[in-house]
C-alpha cells in the first residue's frame, strides 16, 4: 500500500500499526522505500524526526545513473549514514534499462553499488545466468579507488543527464498505484505533499 508521509504518521496512521506489530514482536524492523524523487525520502525522513521516531532501514536507488539526475546517492545516502539507518540498495540496473544505455556491463553496475556505503545490495535473480552474474560480481568485488568510479560516472553522465535510462524516476512505467488508483482508496496523492518543500 502507498501511504503519504503525513498520513503515515498521522492518529490511526499506518505508523502506529507498524510500530505495535514491532512491540508484539511480529516485526523486527520498519522501513520505507520508494523511487521516484529523494525529496520524497527526504520529507519521509523529516515527518518522521518531526514525530520522534527513526527508521530502521530505507530502500533506494542506487546506481552508476542515479549520481547524475535525483540524486538518492547524493542527497539521501549521506543522511542515512549519518544517522546510522540501514541502506537498502536497489534497481542497480534499473530491471536491465540501464544496461540498454550501452555504457556498462552487468558487473561494473554491480561493483558501483557494492561500493557505496550500503547495508546490502539487493539484484533480481530470473535465472541461473543471472544467479552466476550476481555471484561473479561478489566474488570480484573489491573497494574502488576515486578514479574508478570517475570512470564509471563518466561513461555514464551523458546518458544518464535527462533519467532516459531510470524510467523509474522519470515515468508511470513502474508505479503499480498510478495503473491502480483504487489501492489507495479513491483519494488523490499529490506529489507536492509527499515531497515537502523542495531542498
Amino acid at each position: 500500500m502507498t501511504y503519504s508521509p503525513s498520513n503515515s504518521f498521522a492518529p490511526g496512521g499506518a505508523h502506529e500499526a507498524f510500530v505495535a506489530a514491532k512491540k508484539a514482536g511480529k516485526i523486527r524492523y520498519i522501513g520505507f522505500t520508494g523511487h521516484k524523487d529523494p525529496h520524497i525520502h527526504l520529507y519521509m525522513l523529516k515527518v518522521a524526526a518531526d514525530h520522534g521516531f527513526k527508521f530502521d532501514t530505507v530502500q533506494m536507488p542506487l546506481n552508476v545513473m542515479d549520481a547524475h539526475f535525483r540524486s538518492f546517492e547524493k542527497l539521501v545516502l549521506p543522511k542515512l549514514v549519518e544517522q546510522g539507518i540501514g541502506v537498502l540498495g536497489m534497481k542497480s540496473m534499473g530491471d536491465k534499462i540501464i544496461l540498454k544505455s550501452k555504457t556498462v556491463q552487468p558487473v561494473e553496475c554491480l561493483h558501483y553499488a557494492l561500493n557505496l556505503p550500503t547495508s546490502v545490495v539487493i539484484t533480481g535473480i530470473d535465472s541461473m545466468r543471472i544467479l552466476e552474474q550476481a555471484l561473479e560480481a561478489a566474488r570480484t568485488f573489491r573497494p574502488l579507488g576515486k578514479d574508478q568510479v570517475a570512470a564509471l560516472l563518466a561513461k555514464t553522465a551523458q546518458a544518464a543527464a535527462k533519467g532516459d535510462y531510470e524510467l523509474f524516476k522519470t515515468s508511470q512505467h513502474f508505479d503499480s498505484t498510478a495503473h491502480h488508483p483504487e489501492w489507495l482508496g479513491g483519494q488523490s496523492t499529490h506529489v507536492d505533499e509527499l515531497a515537502g518543500p523542495a531542498a
